[in-house]
């Protein structure tokens, strides 16, 4: 058995407290909660077998989203199924605010998850790590192996995507955006 110095220790412990973002930011990935799991599992299964290969100063949780993010990736690449597809958002033509009704919230947030369900997933990553994860640009380019131009690019896009999907009319949006091709652009 191999012996776990200090500082594997820590991590171990620091992986634990990392659990439910690694299951949140896989659930944006795999937008279902068992394949999240198994990814999330996988994924730190690989990170507890290579502890060593952790540089110094290198935060922990980047390192895990690297991880989720790289196998989530080779997972596409062998299944061959990258397509996107959009979900077309329930209660379409109804507005409802949340001041007069307190289940609006819900549905508010039910629809908030449809409609990041209908952004391409290079967009969905980016606003879960910037939006919800709070990494600057730059971090999440590190995550991502990307420019953090395109991070901020793929922010921005999503972000107008979202109010026009969320606060536009829903059908139309949806429509124009599978008419132009959007679905598949990332």
């Amino acid at each position: 058995m191999k012996n776990v110095t200090a500082r594997e220790d820590e991590l171990r412990y620091q992986m634990v407290g990392l659990l439910p973002r690694l299951r949140r930011f896989a659930r944006t990935l795999a937008k279902d909660p068992d394949k999240a799991d198994d990814l999330v599992q996988a994924a730190c299964e690989r990170a507890l077998n290579r502890l060593d290969q952790l540089r110094q100063g290198t935060r922990l949780d980047s390192w895990l989203y690297r991880i989720i993010y790289t196998q989530w990736i080779d997972r596409l690449r062998r299944s061959s199924t990258r397509s996107a597809k959009l979900v077309l958002l329930s209660n379409e033509n109804e507005t409802v605010t949340t001041a007069d009704n307190p289940g609006a919230r819900l549905d508010a947030a039910i629809d908030l998850r449809k409609a990041l369900r209908t952004l391409p997933e290079e967009h969905n990553v980016a606003l879960m790590l910037v939006g919800v994860e709070g990494y600057s640009y730059a971090e999440a380019a590190a995550v991502l192996d990307v420019p953090a131009g395109t991070v901020a690019s793929r922010v921005a896009r999503a972000r107008s995507m979202l109010g026009r999907i969320l606060f536009e009319e829903p059908r139309k949006v949806l429509q124009s955006m599978e008419g132009d091709g959007m679905e598949g652009r990332k």
